[in-house]
Order: C-alpha cells, then structure tokens, then sequence
C-alpha cells in the first residue's frame, strides 16, 4: 500500500540575535534570562569562587514564546511593547532575545490581544 503525503506546512526556528541586529518594528521572545546572585548563598559550596563575587545564573523564563515588539532601541536597553498593551525595557545584557518570524508573532499577537478583551 503506497501513501503519498503533502503538507504546506513549514517550521521555523526562532534565531538569536546579536544586540546590533535589533531594529524598531522586530517581533522578538525571550529566550533566557541571566541574574547575578552573592555567592555568600551557597555557604561556601563553590570552591572556585570567592565569597564577595557574584554567581551568574540563568534561566528559562515563564513567557518565553511571548511575542514582543521592538518599539525603540539604545543599547543595552530595549523597549518593547506586550500583545495585551504593556511596555517593558529590556536590558541585552541580562536577557538572550530571538528574532520571531513575522507570521508567527502576529497569529499569536492577534490571538493574545482577543482573549484581553474578553478578560
């Protein structure tokens, strides 16, 4: 039995950016997050490091498929607006940001602005 199978469907993948590959009117996502933290938290379990320098961690957001639109720019701060209406500054170099492609932030950008007006 032969089956034939055609789809028009394409996946993409989100890209990282460099900072200076940003531009007004991108769709971007969070993809990590990075904070500095005393290392006098871990009571002297990281042996390479003193106790008076910071531990950089990072980690995975809660919203990081989130589109947000790049509203103004002046490194290292990004201003960004949210699909249900709410700006934030973002700071490159705290935050790893992905160029979305353009179809998929607006379907999701769209979708997220509806359910805020039904809520």
């Amino acid at each position: 039995m032969k089956t034939l199978s055609t789809t028009n469907r394409t996946t993409h993948v989100a890209r990282t950016l460099a900072p200076e590959d940003l531009r007004p009117g991108d769709f971007v996502g969070i993809l990590s997050e990075t904070t500095e933290l005393p290392s006098f938290l871990w009571q002297g379990e990281l042996p390479a490091v003193a106790a008076d320098e910071p531990v950089r961690v990072r980690w995975l957001g809660q919203d990081g498929g989130t589109p947000l639109k790049v509203k103004a720019i002046c490194l290292p701060f990004v201003f960004v607006r949210a699909p249900r209406g709410g700006h934030r500054t973002l700071d490159v170099r705290q935050h790893q940001l992905v160029r979305l492609k353009r179809r998929y932030a607006r379907g999701v950008w769209k979708a997220m602005r509806r359910r805020k007006k039904r809520g």
